[in-house]
């Protein structure tokens, strides 16, 4: 009971600070830690219930997406009872994935002929199979066998093979199909190599397209090596005497290693063609064509690389001064070169053609690695 004449003081409890629902759904989704583009379908919501006053056709406007879109989205909201998880992707793996298929006898029949067969592929080992056993099975799981119990003719080039293709997996090549091109002087150069065999001698071009202007360069080595590919597209980079921003080339072995330090060196990005593609590249390999059918079939062959590049150095002046494209309007590459260079920044100067005569780099002449 309470006594008389005494008071009781305490603090009154503060009154909780209820926050709106919006507030709520946020902060929902940052403890989920949603994503960004899930974050986005939380704000899709707050929209329609706030500013656009449950308007589906303003919210899609304000925001960019279809009806379907949204009300994929609301749909699922709405019938989980206002649950923001259900906003945040699904995962995409399949819920029951395929299981191994191959029995026991199978297994044994396809490792008896493949030890037996060690060279034939798979195609051809579904032959024997059939006519051996009278019975259908598929290349799939003959492969399954071969790669479970390693049954390769060669296990050591397999394995080179596989770290290969991991390390193709780890850090892909950028494709040509990912840059979007532009008719800008020095964008994009392509470069390809043409290989010349002649009585059992073998030579390589080098050769180089500027893909707005078509300005073509090409130079000969005994050798296909990334060294010389380096040093060819040092060449081609005091021919333009401008940055170079992208240059694309295929998977060949010339353009790794030494080639690859010379394009981070140099600031250029890179990008390749796609395999057995040559649509990827096509004025690269017009301009080769060219080279062959218009000059060097004229008998202009010489396996001498000194005496060859100073011929074919003439041959590219002719080409890139005096030679209308059609692509150009019939303007020659150097006056397309010299059309864009006033429109930009007034009249310009353009390095000769005679870069073939100078002595190689000092890398290759003394075989010291930069």
């Amino acid at each position: 009971m309470r006594k008389k004449g005494v008071s009781f003081y305490f603090f009154r409890r503060k009154p909780l600070v209820v926050s709106n629902r919006y507030e709520r759904w946020r902060t929902i989704a940052d403890l989920l830690r949603l994503k960004a583009h899930e974050r986005l379908r939380v704000e899709w919501i707050i929209f329609y219930y706030s500013a656009a006053k449950e308007n589906v056709t303003l919210t899609c406007s304000h925001f960019g997406i279809s009806r379907k879109t949204f009300y994929k989205w609301f749909n699922r909201f709405r019938h989980s009872r206002q649950a923001i998880r259900v906003l945040a992707d699904k995962p995409r793996a399949p819920q029951h994935p395929r299981k191994w298929e191959v029995s026991l006898i199978q297994e044994d029949r396809i490792r008896r002929l493949r030890k037996s067969y060690i060279h034939y592929g798979k195609k051809k080992l579904k032959v024997l199979y059939r006519r051996q056993y009278s019975e259908d099975i598929s290349c799939w799981k003959i492969e399954r066998v071969i790669r479970k119990h390693k049954l390769y003719p060669d296990r050591i080039r397999q394995k080179k093979i596989a770290r290969k293709q991991a390390r193709a997996r780890e850090k892909p090549k950028r494709r040509i199909i990912q840059l979007k091109k532009e008719r800008r002087l020095w964008f994009l150069l392509q470069i390809d190599t043409i290989v010349i065999y002649w009585d059992n001698l073998k030579r390589y071009i080098i050769t180089a397209l500027d893909h707005a202007s078509k300005l073509g360069y090409a130079r000969m080595y005994k050798t296909k090596s990334s060294k010389v590919a380096a040093d060819f597209l040092y060449r081609l980079r005091h021919l333009v005497d401008q940055p170079i921003e992208n240059i694309q080339t295929d998977n060949g072995s010339e353009f790794a290693y030494y080639f690859e330090r010379a394009t981070n060196k140099l600031n250029i990005n890179r990008y390749f063609s796609r395999v057995k593609t040559p649509k990827d590249n096509p004025e690269a390999e017009r301009f080769n064509q060219t080279l062959q059918y218009e000059w060097l079939y004229e008998g202009n062959l010489d396996l001498d690389c000194d005496r060859f590049n100073h011929h074919l150095t003439e041959w590219l002046i002719e080409y890139n001064f005096n030679r209308p494209h059609q692509k150009l309007d019939y303007l020659t590459p150097i006056e397309h070169i010299e059309k864009e260079l006033v429109r930009i920044r007034g009249p310009a100067k353009v390095l000769p053609m005679w870069s073939a005569r100078t002595q190689p780099c000092g890398f290759l002449q003394s075989g010291i690695s930069w």
